[in-house]
């Protein structure tokens, strides 16, 4: 089945337009994920929209938008209005500028998205505004508009199609100087740079995201596993943080742990098992029908909603 769309529309450099679809590039479905319950009953809670002054239940079609004034006064705006907005980037993203990448300030990225052809018309065209952007070797400025607000986006090529990446805006990225301003200005010895260059030499590679592992996750299965198994869950110890007190040994020391390290065997990573379909990945195969308290010890696979 083909990817869903989170954006149809126009892609528009100067007078050359064609019709595209943008799909987010990332996913989260994948994560363990975990369900709020009663306690007492193992039952699912589930949450109302009730009227902060009398607690009824309000229905999802008497709910409307409202922009705060002051503590009690709200500015009611209707589906309409906001539909209203008429920004030429709600259908269409035009190409503004481009602009070399080193000069995008990373702080400044949200997350990527593909671009591509929506249907069969308009490929020409398509690969008309990629490869300009590709032989120019930059990255094309534009804007679009997701969920009723208005995004800068940066586009580049991406084998056959476009990555798209959304920008944030100058007041959503914060000074540093409120951070940085007590740090001290420290002068790092020769000595000391050399040491930590070395560590950094040993411990060189290239990047390969095949090769990370989420730790945190694998603990989690490894947990859900055991419980499910009726297994006594033992702690582990937590690791602790030490206090260098003679940099310049802890550099020397570094650097012998690295060159150990670097000599010692790779160990292949963990190969996890697919699971089989409708059920959640890595975890136990789930035999037979379970009660509703065994059902509520694990994780459903369709369950979305996390625990605050």
């Amino acid at each position: 089945m083909a990817p869903r769309a989170n954006w149809k529309g126009f892609l528009r450099l100067s007078l050359v337009t064609c019709p595209v679809a943008l799909y987010p590039a990332t996913s989260e479905s994948e994560k363990i994920s975990f369900n709020q319950l009663n306690r007492a009953t193992g039952h699912r809670i589930k949450y109302l929209k009730v009227d902060a002054d009398t607690g009824d239940e309000v229905p999802n079609e008497d709910i409307v938008k409202g922009y705060k004034v002051d503590t009690d006064t709200f500015i009611e705006v209707t589906k309409e209005e906001l539909e209203n907005v008429a920004l030429e980037s709600t259908r269409t993203i035009e190409i503004d500028e481009f602009v070399d990448k080193a000069d995008i300030d990373p702080r400044y990225l949200i997350r990527p998205y593909y671009l591509g052809p929506d249907g069969k018309v308009g490929h020409d065209a398509f690969a008309v505004i990629r490869e300009t952007i590709r032989e120019m070797d930059k990255v094309a400025i534009g804007r679009v508009v997701l969920t009723n607000r208005e995004h800068i986006i940066a586009l580049e090529p991406l084998e056959k199609g476009l990555m798209g990446t959304l920008l944030r805006y100058p007041y959503e990225v914060r000074d540093p100087k409120e951070y940085f301003d007590e740090i001290d200005d420290v002068k790092v010895t020769k000595d000391m740079l050399d040491l930590a260059r070395h560590i950094v030499e040993q411990k060189a590679g290239n990047f390969e995201p095949d090769k990370f592992e989420d730790q945190y996750e694998t603990a989690l299965v490894d947990l859900i596993n055991q419980k499910r198994a009726g297994k006594p869950i033992i702690p582990k110890e937590r690791p602790r943080g030490e206090n260098v007190v003679d940099l310049m040994d802890a550099l020397r020391k570094s650097v012998g742990g690295a060159a150990a390290e670097a000599k010692a065997p790779k160990k292949p990573a963990n190969k996890v098992k697919k699971a089989s379909a409708g059920q959640k990945e890595m975890l136990m195969p789930i035999a037979g029908k379970k009660s509703k308290e065994t059902a509520a010890k694990k994780p459903t696979a369709g369950a979305r909603r996390k625990s605050a």
